[in-house]
């Protein structure tokens, strides 16, 4: 479907226009009301999903500060500058 060798650009475009042309490879899916539901279901799993990595990403990181912040916390209170 994609030519790999090519630079990521070239690929970038490829993708681009393979999504520019799904609705008209879908023909009538969204003309039905069952078919814009199914559309639709899709886009919130979408949403669902990309919004799970994000907040996996970001308890990390909220995590991280919390452990870092304790430590300068700690330091700070045993008489030790480090900011």
């Amino acid at each position: 479907m994609f030519d790999m060798s090519l630079p990521f650009a070239s690929v970038l475009g490829q993708m681009l226009a393979a999504w520019a042309t799904l609705p008209l490879q879908l023909g009538g899916l969204l003309e039905t009301q069952l078919g814009q539901l199914l559309v639709a279901v899709v886009a919130i799993g979408v949403v669902v999903l990309v919004g799970r990595i994000v907040l996996k990403v970001a308890w990390r990181l909220v995590t991280i500060a919390v452990v870092i912040i304790a430590l300068l916390f700690l330091l700070s209170t045993l008489g030790i500058n480090v900011l």
